[in-house]
Parts: structure tokens; C-alpha cells; sequence
């Protein structure tokens, strides 16, 4: 067993864990925060992704040991200090983002990622952006509307598909 310690989503989270653990495991199975969700096991889906000092991760290519003295951040610690969705968030919902719901908090950390970085991407930027998370229920359209939405572009110039 290995002891492993780290912030999460701004509060000290600790636990003894096996050398193999995942950090998507640590979280789910751990600390029950079962927003971050495991879709392929092999890093293929991205709804496991989440904010790792500030860096989107698929937590389930990291082992919770690297994650030793890390800030991370799921998808419980996006919205914001009052309880309020994040712009993100709200974009989503705004936007129809999401179908089943599956794939949205690893859409939702990527995005967030993606506008952290480029605050105003263009469609092709999001599109190539998202390329490492699948929705199998969208095709897309509604969640690249959001992101656009939520970095305050006027959305209404993307056609319908």
C-alpha cells in the first residue's frame, strides 16, 4: 500500500492506496466523487478527464501515486465559491451540450481547459480540441455551441448540421 496526499477540489484528500490504483479509481472509489466517469479503460473517451495542477489528465492514464501532492480539480469543483454553474457549465445547459450526460464532465473539464488556454477559439480550435473525448449521443454541434457560448462568441452563426 501507498500512502497518497493531494488537494481536491480545494480540500485535503488522502488515502492508502495500492501502486496500481488509478487516480480516476482514488476519486471515484476513495473519495466517492463519482462525477468522473470511466468509459474505455484505455484513454481512448476522455470522460475521465480532469484538472491536475492545472492541466487537463485522463485520470485514467495516471496512477493516484503521481497525483502526490497535486492540485486536482473534478467536475464537483468546477462550479463556482456559491454553487452557481461555471460559464461552462451553464453553457451547456444553455446549449443542449449534452444528451445522456455520460461524456459531459469530461467535456465540461476539457472545455474549461481549452478556454483557460485559447479564450477565444474558433469552431475548428474546439472541434480539434475536443478530439481526445467521444460523445457517442451529440454529434458534437451542441457542445461545440456551448463552448463558443461560453467564451462569449455569438453562436448563432453556426449552422445547424
Amino acid at each position: 500500500m501507498v500512502k497518497v496526499k493531494m488537494t481536491v477540489n480545494g480540500k485535503a484528500a488522502s488515502g492508502d492506496v495500492e501502486g496500481r490504483t488509478l487516480l480516476v479509481q482514488f476519486l471515484r472509489e476513495n473519495l466517492h466523487l463519482t462525477g468522473t466517469h470511466v468509459g474505455c479503460d484505455t484513454s481512448q473517451c476522455g470522460a475521465c478527464v480532469v484538472h491536475v495542477n492545472g492541466h487537463a489528465v485522463k485520470a485514467c492514464t495516471m496512477l493516484a501515486a503521481e497525483a502526490e501532492g497535486a492540485e486536482v480539480v473534478t467536475i464537483e469543483g468546477v462550479a463556482n465559491a456559491d454553487g452557481s454553474l461555471s460559464t461552462v457549465q451553464q453553457a451547456f445547459q444553455d446549449h443542449h451540450g449534452l444528451q445522456c450526460g455520460f461524456c459531459t464532465p469530461g467535456m465540461v473539464m476539457t472545455a474549461t481547459a481549452l478556454l483557460k488556454e485559447n479564450p477565444n477559439p474558433t469552431e475548428a480550435e474546439i472541434r480539434d480540441y475536443l478530439e481526445g473525448n467521444i460523445c457517442r449521443c451529440t454529434g458534437y454541434h451542441n457542445i461545440v455551441k456551448s463552448i463558443m457560448a461560453a467564451a462569449g462568441q455569438d453562436v448563432s452563426r453556426i449552422a445547424a448540421e
